[in-house]
């Protein structure tokens, strides 16, 4: 596996490759929001529907078993949770 290190905004962040597929480390984008914490930022990213769209889009492209009726259901309920707490 090879690394390279970027620099955006005074903060380095790690690009891997291995196999002709490329990285990107989240940790290293989390850091620049709360260094200390930066498990939860990740955590409630994921929880996004833009997340949830993005990882249904690569299932697409990459998983010959992706099952869409039920990504589609769980994409709908995306972001309930947040919204009936408002």
């Amino acid at each position: 596996m090879k690394s390279k290190t970027i620099k955006v905004e005074n903060f380095e962040i790690v690009l891997y490759s291995e196999k002709n597929e490329d990285f990107i480390s989240l940790t290293d984008m989390a850091r620049y929001r709360d260094s200390e914490r930066t498990n939860y930022i990740i955590q409630n990213w994921l929880r996004t529907r833009n997340a949830i769209e993005f990882c249904g889009l690569w299932e697409q492209i990459n998983n010959p078993n992706f099952k869409r009726i039920e990504f589609d259901a769980f994409r709908n309920e995306s972001g309930s949770l947040w919204k009936n707490s408002q």
